[in-house]
């Protein structure tokens, strides 16, 4: 299949705020942007979660829908590819380029403000606008900061969400319904998502630690990243892509991995590489005794095990609908000059290997390897798989 390149990134997470600060603090294991809060549970007690820090773009010209923490993200990573899009704006129309964004919380923090302050007064906060919470408000808030007319839309599949709109995006481009498409995904932290996974029992008590003895939950996070995704150029490309679905359980993946092993094989064939020419796996690693149980499962049937892999979740927090992208926008990184050195993303955990999972090739802190061909995993409830392969083109 023809690949589709992705020609500009910007990003934002608990990593940092640009580029080159989220690639230094990825390959030195930072933890600095996991944080505790107890404002977030309805227990009140103190959860690790990352948050993006510092400035972030003030929203308060745009109209009241438009104003939320999530589209601040947004705007943040698309500050950084600002220049590229207008050039191509210049060069194809404002028509001919998309945007495809995944999320899965959208303006629903502000939602939340705007609901308990009706309980306490009985009216809505002067400046909510419901639309801030709908799916579709990051795709519709970045088109219009764009400036550009193309196919927008949004797709929410929980911690798929990103992955799949990187491959709706490219089959977007392959059916010359778009020349360019901003794509990625963004998600900001929010009650609702905090006290849905603790209620599940799936909010570690400390800090994530995935694949050890010791997990016992995700980290959630924040942060955006978008790509500009384009056919026919050089670059960093986005080589293979697949999806499936485990049908097995709403929340639980299927023990072996059956929808994982699949996503990986097809993504491999429609990369026209096989698993064996893998050099590094970003991989879901949420921390939660099944899911680490399972894809662990997964890489055994694929023979994957000696590959080089780490989870970049506790550096991250999981971003849920954002996950995809940024964990994708960092295997682009791992391929980019960005990394001159040849630097692995290390697994960063307490190091105490669970016995009843199959070992893998875990990133050790300062590891370095060349890499050709980067794999993705994206594994969501209600078995939504993805697997996504980068690598270079010339």
């Amino acid at each position: 299949m023809t690949p589709t390149t992705l020609t500009a990134l910007g990003i934002c997470c608990a990593l940092g705020q640009s580029k080159q600060q989220v690639w230094q603090n990825a390959i030195s294991a930072s933890r600095a942007g996991m944080q505790w809060r107890s404002d977030l549970l309805q227990s009140g007690d103190a959860v690790v979660v990352g948050q993006v820090a510092g400035q972030l773009p003030d929203l308060s010209a745009w109209p009241a829908q438009f104003q939320s923490r999530n589209n601040q993200l947004a705007a943040l990573a698309y500050q950084q590819i600002a220049a590229e899009v207008a050039a191509l704006r210049l060069q194809m129309g404002s028509d001919r380029i998309a945007v495809i964004i995944g999320s899965s919380t959208s303006g629903i923090a502000e939602g939340e403000q705007a609901m308990q302050h009706y309980v306490q007064q009985q009216r809505f906060p002067a400046g909510f606008h419901y639309q801030m919470q709908e799916m579709i408000a990051p795709a519709e808030f970045i088109a219009q900061l764009a400036e550009v007319s193309g196919p927008c839309y949004a797709i929410s599949t929980a911690c798929s969400s990103s992955a799949r709109a990187l491959m709706s995006a490219r089959n977007l481009l392959l059916a010359d319904m778009a020349d360019a498409v901003i794509v990625g995904g963004v998600d900001s932290l929010c009650r609702l998502t905090l006290n849905g996974f603790k209620a599940l029992e799936s909010v570690s008590a400390g800090f994530c630690q995935p694949f050890s003895v010791n997990r016992d939950g995700i980290n959630i996070g924040e942060g955006a990243a978008l790509f500009v995704m384009q056919k026919h150029q050089p670059g960093i490309a986005l080589l293979g892509a697949a999806a499936s679905s485990d049908a097995h359980h709403m929340s639980a993946p299927h023990p072996q991995g059956r929808g994982a092993v699949d996503a990986i094989f097809q993504a491999c064939e429609d990369a026209a590489i096989k698993p064996a020419q893998l050099d590094y796996i970003n991989l879901h690693g949420t921390a939660t005794p099944l899911n680490d149980s399972m894809e662990s499962q997964a890489l055994v049937q694929l023979a994957l095990t000696q590959v080089a892999a780490s989870s970049s979740k506790a550096m991250t927090g999981h971003t849920l609908g954002a996950a995809g992208a940024i964990e994708a926008a960092l295997c682009w990184l791992t391929l980019s000059p960005y990394n001159s050195d040849n630097h692995l993303i290390p697994h960063c955990w307490d190091e105490q290997q669970d016995p009843d999972l199959p070992a893998l090739q875990l990133v050790q802190p300062k590891q370095r390897h060349k890499v050709t061909y980067c794999l993705s995993n994206s594994f969501a409830f209600g078995g939504n798989n993805v697997a996504l392969i980068l690598g270079k083109t010339l």
